[in-house]
């Protein structure tokens, strides 16, 4: 029977992996970078290799000894990149597609697997939350179905990765700009929207907006030296 490998680090992937997979002999989580090396990966022996959320560069000696397959929200080849969720929402977006696309060496432009439609509403935990459930169920259709991925076609759109400086409200935007940006960033291990008030920052989380106004919870706390 061939194995399966999900390599992962965010607790809503990890969490989705107990969730559909637990103990199942033939499934294999893997959450430390360490351990995705060609030594573990001899003695499992997966037929693919899932990357739900990933933050390194995966080695071509694995691209190429393996079927890598990872996730984006973008319908690709628009929106190749980092950050796609926050990318799209600061643009406007309310819907997108989530994307199996095999792994190669360039960034997010291999060939593609599968296409789903991917709803953006909600904060940046909701629609992850709802995206680690898709993936499993697009996890079992390749496996069933075995598909071969078509090419990327059309223009490419790239998304540069977001930094923490980039998570400070803009000075001039509407409501409806604000709660999205507060939205876009609440998530577990995510950068909050932020402002500074002297020695202070204030981080806001869990966003509402209606008829104008924003309501948000505020956290204050004192700055730290980095910031």
């Amino acid at each position: 029977m061939p194995g399966y490998v999900v390599a992962t680090i965010k607790p809503w992937n990890i969490a989705a992996f107990q969730r559909h997979k637990g103990h199942a002999p033939d499934w294999h989580l893997i959450t430390d970078k360490g351990h995705l090396n060609p030594a573990t990966l001899k003695q499992i022996d997966p037929r693919y290799i899932f990357f739900p959320h990933w933050m390194w560069a995966v080695p071509s000696e694995l691209l190429d000894a393996y079927e890598c397959v990872c996730f984006h929200e973008t319908d690709v080849p628009f929106g190749r990149g980092g950050s796609p969720i926050q990318n799209l929402i600061a643009r406007g977006y309310t819907e997108t597609k989530l994307v199996a696309l095999r792994m190669v060496k360039e960034i997010d432009a291999g060939p593609v697997y599968l296409k789903e439609p991917l709803d953006l509403q909600g904060s940046a935990q909701d629609v992850f939350d709802r995206t680690a459930d898709m993936v499993y169920d697009m996890m079992d259709e390749i496996i069933r179905a075995t598909p071969q991925p078509v090419p990327q076609a059309g223009e490419a759109i790239l998304f540069s990765r977001r930094t923490p400086e980039m998570s400070e409200l803009p000075k001039a935007a509407s409501a409806a700009q604000i709660y999205d940006h507060i939205r876009m960033l609440d998530a577990e291990t995510y950068p909050h929207a932020f402002i500074r008030h002297g020695e202070f920052v204030i981080t806001f989380r869990n966003a509402q907006e209606q008829d104008g106004i924003v309501k948000a919870v505020a956290e204050i706390r004192k700055a730290h030296a980095s910031e």
